[in-house]
């Protein structure tokens, strides 16, 4: 089964930082391109960040330069948002997603695979 699990969110303070990760499996990870996205209460999904199936292009949305930074690990089948300088507007429910094809990428119908989500609340 194809299976894209996302951890690491949690309660932290604002100005703090975390660390998400996505672990893939049930498909071949190093051909597809990773998005994170993130979606508030009552507010659409929305884009944070990219990384190319080979890390060697990533892009951010403008609400996460230059506070966060997006990697993946192939050998581990597993793709990271570093996330720093946590604001209470980055309180969302941040997923993982996965596609072969390339576009735009903030696009949400392109991908072919989505996690199940992960929260993040930033409060003091």
């Amino acid at each position: 089964d194809v299976q894209l699990q996302a951890s690491g969110g949690g309660l932290v303070q604002p100005g703090g930082s975390l660390t998400l990760s996505c672990v893939a499996s049930g498909f071949p990870f190093d051909d597809y391109n990773v998005g994170w996205f993130r979606q508030a209460p009552g507010k659409e999904r929305e884009g944070v960040a990219y990384i190319t199936r080979n890390a060697h292009t990533h892009f951010y949305a403008n609400h996460a330069k230059p506070r966060f930074i997006v990697s993946r690990d192939n050998a581990k089948n597993t793709a990271y948002l570093q996330m720093h300088g946590l604001k209470p507007e980055d309180s969302a429910l941040y997923y993982c997603a996965a596609r072969y094809r390339t576009g735009i990428w903030g696009s949400i119908d392109t991908y072919d695979y989505w996690g199940q989500g992960t929260q993040v609340t930033v409060s003091s």
